[in-house]
């Protein structure tokens, strides 16, 4: 029988040790046999942070964007091979699909993010710049760089694809590798997934290791560069956690563990309503899905005293159109539980939640199957409890399989106690069209969770349901649910990197985040700045224009252009009663007018188009007579590597004539780079 193959140290490693025998889920046939015996798991910590780490850190974050983007294309040429495979975990073809379509998004989702979102540089500069002095002479700033270590990852047996590509896309887009370690049972599907990473070459050498079997001693040799990211059981990662190496170098460390997640069904949601509906679609799929098999999925579902009995018929009646069997089988809906260790956890957990209530769908020890053998394969009925919420066990036993108990709740302020009693969840889900309960609730409940699903008719036909984590938003939870946080868009980036407050003058500071502050040294040319292509241009490079007066008759004039005449610039007797002016004052957006028509260059040239304004700050009235200046300072730039031109945010500071400056924002430009071989002029705004 074959063993599983390590790729570390830039090459495949096959353990000479026996190994332990892995089996199909659904046939329950030896498949392949896994060890990491003989892995150098201290050189391949070494190998990432002396080879994979320096890679990734000479690339910016576009360009690391860029190969995410390639590997999830290269990926989903190859589903088919990962759908097979997955096939032998139990999975059905949509749950294969949840699992590598999902992780595949999650590349594409952080590629998009970080080119709109993240620099084309290999610095991140966090939040506006700080004044620590009266006089402008001494700044402060934070930036965030790469660690330079390695993320670990241990992660759970269900999620093979997905797991490992969570927390791979933004430890790779902040430029640290990952070691990869999948748990036993499913780890030869994590293992297909790198014979096709690797096979790609797309990544550079180190980015991405892997480690079939035991992390034998590599925890021993981490360091505080180092990362750890952990999903499964609370006693597990409570372990992890207190290693003595994670506990001496204070490496940081991530865990997602157990999870007795809720969906709460809303008083007004009665039978009848689509809400009902809802309700019971949603228990019903995350019971089944990955045979409920999932971190997110619904373990306590409070309903409403008087609708009890309703929901126990609506639900027991999805169920029973559920066929349970082989999942490559036409009309089989829930394929096996990952293993059969899995299964005889399931079956322990739910005679301990049976003992605090009774099952009214379903029987843990038998189920009728299709095309399969229910002894030989992980099989188990889907089971539905209701339970005492009083009770300790519904709040603290997580069946980990297609198990779900409903809890009746008399009140609100009922609801949100026994919400709390699970002392921490990754995710909950409340279904009301009634927003005044839907916000009780969720402000309710929000500390012991980490995302929250309202569910109605309004957002149904978008949502993504209870069970599904996006890659923008944080995936994580409180308490028992670990601590931990994932994902969250560019969140996610900044947990490998390094925040540091950097203090300094304008212009050091200026050098080192590589964009322009206010007080650092400017540049006035010959040349407008409008004139230059990209590479040309410089942070710090210049243009002062005006001056520009205002008079009554432009005030007016705009106002009847515009139809905007607040009283403030057009009723002088109104005016003077406001405590702001005291008198008739200029439109804002016309100062911000008279500023463009004083610094815009109007024959064709680099610049492409402005495509908006941030910041922008009217700071002080400008009134009739008043003489208008505006210096505009190119402030940062934005190459985009697969375009024809980049981004240039520019500073604009408008003053009058005492020098006092009235406005101030950030104009974002798009200027061509100058003409080159496979120059595309055609890609379109947002990058993508």
């Amino acid at each position: 029988m074959p063993t599983l193959r390590s790729h570390v140290l830039g090459d495949w490693h096959t353990s000479t040790a026996e190994g332990r025998p892995l089996h199909d889920a659904v046939t329950g046939e030896e498949i392949a046999r896994i060890s990491s015996d003989g892995v150098d798991f201290a050189g391949a910590l070494q190998y990432g942070r002396t080879v994979g780490g320096p890679a990734l850190r000479e690339l910016t974050f576009h360009q690391r964007a860029a190969l995410l983007k390639a590997l999830g294309g290269h990926l989903r040429e190859h589903r088919d091979e990962l759908y097979a495979v997955s096939a032998q975990t139990g999975a059905t073809l949509g749950d294969s699909k949840f699992d590598v379509d999902g992780g595949i998004g999650v590349l594409l989702a952080y590629a998009s993010k970080a080119k709109r979102e993240l620099p084309n540089d290999t610095v991140y500069v966090e939040g506006a710049v700080e004044p620590l002095g009266r006089g402008g002479t001494f700044l402060g700033q934070h930036v965030c760089t790469p660690l330079h270590g390695v993320a670990v990852q241990v992660n759970a047996f269900n999620f093979p694809v997905w797991g490992p590509l969570e927390k791979f896309a933004p430890a790779f887009l902040a430029g640290v590798p990952s070691i990869v370690k999948p748990a036993s049972p499913t780890a030869f599907l994590t293992a297909k997934l790198t014979e096709l990473i690797v096979g790609s070459g797309l990544l550079p050498d180190g980015a991405w290791q892997f480690v079939a079997g035991s992390v034998g001693d590599l925890f021993d040799h981490l360091t505080g560069q180092d990362l750890v990211s952990f999903t499964g059981s609370a006693s597990t990662a409570q372990t992890l956690r207190a290693h003595p190496a994670i506990v001496r170098n204070a490496v940081r460390f991530s865990a997602e563990a157990d999870s007795l997640n809720l969906s709460a069904l809303g008083p007004d949601a009665v039978p009848g309503t689509d809400e009902f509906d809802l309700f019971v679609k949603g228990l019903t799929t995350e019971m089944t899905v990955k045979a409920g098999q999932k971190c997110t999925a619904i373990r306590r579902a409070f309903v409403p005293a008087e609708q009890v009995d309703a929901v126990v018929e609506a639900v027991s009646a999805r169920l029973a159109k559920v066929t349970v069997g082989n999942p490559g089988t036409d009309g089989v809906r829930m394929g096996a539980l990952a293993s059969l260790e899995q299964r005889e956890e399931v079956r322990r957990s739910v005679k301990a939640l049976a003992d605090a209530g009774r099952i009214v769908f379903g029987d843990p020890d038998t189920v009728d199957v299709v095309d399969a053998d229910a002894d030989r394969g992980a099989f188990v009925s889907p089971i539905l409890l209701v339970g005492d919420p009083e009770r300790a066990e519904p709040h603290e036993v997580e069946a980990f399989g297609p198990v779900s108990t409903i809890l009746p709740y008399s009140s609100t302020a009922q609801l949100i106690d026994y919400a709390a009693r699970g002392q921490g969840s990754l995710a909950g889900s409340i279904v009301t069209a009634d927003t005044a309960w839907a916000r009780e609730v969720v402000l309710g409940v929000a500390p012991w969770h980490g995302r929250l699903l309202v569910l109605n008719a309004r957002d149904a036909k978008e949502s993504t349901g209870h069970g599904s984590p996006m890659p923008q938003l944080v995936h994580g939870g409180p308490g028992r649910a670990g601590g931990g946080e994932e994902m969250g868009g560019i969140r996610g980036v900044l947990h490998h990197m390094q925040r540091t407050a950097i203090q300094g003058d304008p212009d050091t500071l200026a050098a080192i985040t590589g964009r322009w502050v206010a007080g650092a040294e400017r540049r006035e040319t010959d040349v407008h700045p409008f004139r230059k292509h990209l590479e040309e241009l410089r942070p710090g490079d210049t243009i002062v224009a005006g001056p520009r007066t205002v008079s009554q008759e432009d005030v007016e004039h705009f106002a009847e252009f515009t139809g905007d005449t607040f009283y403030a610039h057009m009723d002088a007797e109104a005016a003077a009663a406001n405590p702001l002016f005291g008198e008739r004052v200029a439109h804002g957006y016309l100062i911000v007018s008279l500023a463009a028509g004083l610094f815009v260059d109007p024959d064709p040239g680099p610049v492409l188009a402005n495509f908006g304004v941030d910041n922008l700050r009217f700071l002080t009235p400008v009134k009739f007579g008043d003489a208008l200046t505006v210096t505009l300072t190119c402030k940062q730039l934005t190459p985009r590597d697969s375009a024809g031109y980049g981004e240039v945010r520019w500073d604009a500071d408008v003053t009058r004539q005492d020098g006092e400056s009235v406005a101030r924002y950030d104009v974002l430009t798009l200027v061509a780079k100058q003409e080159s071989p496979g120059t595309d002029r055609t890609t379109d705004v947002d990058g993508g």
